[in-house]
């Protein structure tokens, strides 16, 4: 008896402990969330046509799910409550589930999510420099800045946007950043 009630608590401790960690990652994603809602404001927005779709609104919600299953699988570790502990099981599958549907579906639709939010993007280009939308401006800035390119997919897609004189005047700075490179 003494060597399987060691085993159990050896079990219900590791439980409590992966659940507890689990739970302060979730605490950590909703804490990122919180932060890009404080400093990014609309920066963060991932789609026009969804205002409320934000890296920050999705870095939230998820952080929620995590610390709800994280502390509904430390509470059942530690009281051994055999309701909690399905509810935890119940939850843990429905997620996971979720997840694989998702997944199914993002690979059976890349090519749609792709050119979705192209277009998406490109919409956002061409409200480039109004004013206002100055926080999307200061976004397509950092992101060609950093990523060291233009438009969304190549300079061309600033043909639409500026007029050919602006994108000659691209394309030439682009070759120069080109040879650069080389």
């Amino acid at each position: 008896m003494g060597v399987s009630r060691g085993c159990l608590l050896c079990v219900k401790v590791k439980m409590f402990l992966f659940n507890l960690i689990f739970w302060l990652g979730g605490c950590g994603v909703l804490g990122v969330g919180i932060w890009l809602a404080a400093t990014q404001g609309r920066f963060a927005t991932l789609s026009f046509s969804f205002p409320s779709l934000s890296a920050a609104g999705l870095f939230m919600a998820t952080g929620a799910i995590i610390m709800v299953v994280g502390f509904l699988g430390c509470l059942g570790a530690a009281t051994e409550h055999r309701c909690l502990l399905l509810t935890f099981f119940t939850v843990l599958s429905i997620l996971f589930l979720l997840e694989l549907v998702g997944l199914l579906v993002f690979f059976t639709c890349r090519d749609k999510f792709d050119r979705y939010a192209q277009s998406k993007l490109k919409e956002g280009l061409k409200l480039y420099g109004t004013d206002d939308n100055v926080e999307l401006t200061k976004a397509w800035d950092l992101a060609q800045n950093e990523f060291r390119c233009c438009g969304v997919r190549n300079y061309t897609d600033w043909f639409e946007v500026l007029g050919i004189v602006f994108s000659m005047l691209m394309y030439c700075q682009v070759r120069r950043v080109e040879k650069y490179y080389d």
